[in-house]
């Protein structure tokens, strides 16, 4: 359980090897339960390969994914209890703001009223509400967004995966959207994996960051020391500073 009540779980990769054409990962790690992990690396250092193991997208060829110590190394992705949210944001341009929400807790769209009240919550809580009978055209990008947000609220996983998805938006309009991620996991508790390029979206709202090299995990550690210069060299020279600190960031009050 994470500190405000809310069910957390930790997310392992235990030795985990994957491999597709001459690209090869190896993985070890431990990502806290209940805490933000940044995954950050050059591309092609596996960022992407390392959530889709965790959601099941892809299958170790050794080693072990464990998610609250259970072995889910061979369980299908809609067997896990993970919630993942792409850069493309995945919805059905055919569903209305509201069905698109309501897959997260119905595939066939057969919802009951409990499942309609968490709907229309998760909508409210996303700042869609009034919106909820649109089609994802009618919508911004940041608002499409949201919409992907309120159906991991609905769905009530306890590990979520963010795949970059705020890169297309704008630095305002990213910085909402991952201060609502903040707000989320401080009242949901989730333990959240993000992949991102941006140094100052992981300090932004990261506790932790996992850095990848050539396909493996290179460093690991609070983001407080990857930030304030004592983190490790590989990554002070992939953000491109002198002194480890990234510029123009604006961390979130807490």
């Amino acid at each position: 359980m994470s500190a405000n009540g809310h069910k957390s779980a930790a997310v392992q990769l235990d030795d985990v090897a994957f491999s597709y054409g001459e690209a090869t990962f190896r993985f070890d790690a431990a990502f806290p339960a209940g805490a933000i992990t940044a995954v950050m690396g050059p591309s092609g250092s596996g960022k992407s390969t390392l959530l889709n193991l965790v959601a099941g997208f892809e299958a170790p060829q050794s080693g072990r994914v464990l998610i609250d110590g259970v072995d889910v190394s061979k369980a299908p992705p809609a067997a896990r209890p993970v919630s993942m949210v792409f850069q493309e944001n995945n919805l059905f341009s055919h569903l209305s703001v509201e069905r698109n929400v309501g897959l997260g807790r119905s595939p066939s769209l057969k919802l009951t009223a409990d499942d309609r009240a968490a709907i229309s919550a998760a909508l409210e809580r996303t700042g869609l509400a009034g919106k909820q009978k649109r089609l994802p055209r009618e919508l911004s990008g940041g608002e499409r967004q949201r919409v992907a947000l309120a159906r991991v609220l609905v769905r009530d996983r306890p590990v979520l995966l963010l795949d970059e998805p705020f890169a297309s938006l704008g630095p305002a309009l990213r910085a909402d959207m991952l201060d609502l991620v903040a707000d989320l996991h401080g009242e949901k508790g989730m333990t959240v994996l993000f992949v991102t390029h941006q140094p100052q979206d992981a300090e932004r709202i990261a506790d932790h960051v996992v850095f990848l090299e050539d396909g493996a995990i290179a460093a690991t550690g609070p983001a407080r020391d990857f930030f304030a210069g004592t983190g490790p060299e590989a990554f002070q020279r992939y953000i491109g500073t002198q002194d480890g600190r990234s510029r123009d960031v604006a961390r979130k009050p807490t």
